[in-house]
């Protein structure tokens, strides 16, 4: 993983980490909310893949309102619907119209324009609170922690699910999805030097028919993605580390990628697991704001 220099003017004590799963990663915001409600202020946001949409949207301080506008506009079908037919056709007759390698069955278009409302024109240097978005070097596999420049391309980087649309380039790199190198990317926060972190992660809904190319690449990067977040989810608990705290809601709905109507009850569950840690949470911040004094 790429490193980025901690800030050693500015401590860390609480981060807020946001890992991969779509439409699920609206918990988030109940969480958000009960965290506002209690008076514990966030001093990092680490976001992955569908978490660094709410990521970027609470770094720049929108409100659970806004956050859930934004998103309700952006997994829509109309964003899926338009094929990339360019990359389609170059990757199956590659010779005849050269393969760029950047294979994509959906247009992005749609997706950047969706996107621009909340972040077009705004870098890193407007958040309210530091921002670290993870996305993954198509080229060697590695983890990219984007943490300047726009914020529209650091998202639209760490969302470039594989197959469905073509990797983004950030500084000469392409990057993909960041749910492939970290789905739950607490190391960020880690090597930021937070004291206390929150972490709420989701595993991928698998479609229910495999009735289409795009449900087809989506199963596939599903199954990965899912496998690579057990194990890091496995080796945070065994790690028993008291300063990371799992916000994990119980979702027993079927959540696809396009279910924008499940994101209230996303909210709903994500404020009740919140609320659960929260006894636990006051005692933790109490310790290490002993141990500072």
């Amino acid at each position: 993983m790429e490193v980025l220099p901690s800030v050693p003017d500015a401590p860390r004590r609480v981060a807020l980490v946001i890992g991969s799963g779509g439409v699920k990663c609206a918990g988030a915001l109940g969480l958000w909310r009960v965290l506002a409600r209690e008076g514990i202020e966030v001093d990092l946001v680490v976001g992955c893949s569908g978490g660094s949409l709410y990521a970027a949207a609470m770094a720049l301080g929108l409100s659970v309102e806004d956050c859930e506008a934004m998103t309700t506009r952006l997994w829509t079908r109309e964003v899926m619907a338009r094929r990339d037919t360019r990359s389609i056709l170059g990757a199956l007759f590659p010779r005849l119209l050269g393969f760029e390698g950047d294979l994509a069955l959906v247009h992005d278009g749609p997706l950047m324009r969706a996107l621009t409302p909340a972040l077009g024109g705004r870098s890193f240097d407007e958040t309210r609170i530091p921002l670290r978005i993870v996305a993954t070097d198509f080229a060697t596999g590695e983890a990219v922690v984007l943490s300047e420049g726009s914020l529209l391309d650091a998202v639209r980087a760490s969302i470039s699910v594989p197959f469905v649309w073509k990797p983004w380039v950030i500084d000469g790199r392409r990057l993909v999805d960041g749910c492939l190198s970290a789905p739950m990317p607490v190391d960020v926060a880690i090597r930021e030097g937070a004291d206390v972190i929150l972490t709420m992660g989701f595993e991928a809904a698998l479609p229910r028919r495999i009735n289409t190319a795009v449900r087809f690449a989506y199963q596939v990067t599903s199954i990965y993605t899912n496998n690579l977040y057990r194990a890091a989810f496995s080796f945070h608990n065994l790690a028993h580390h008291a300063e990371i705290i799992p916000v994990i809601p119980e979702l027993n709905q079927h959540i696809g990628l396009l279910s924008t109507e499940k994101i209230p009850y996303c909210i709903e569950q994500g404020e009740r697991a919140a609320e659960e840690i929260v006894p636990y949470l006051h005692r933790v911040l109490a310790h290490t704001e002993g141990a500072r004094a």
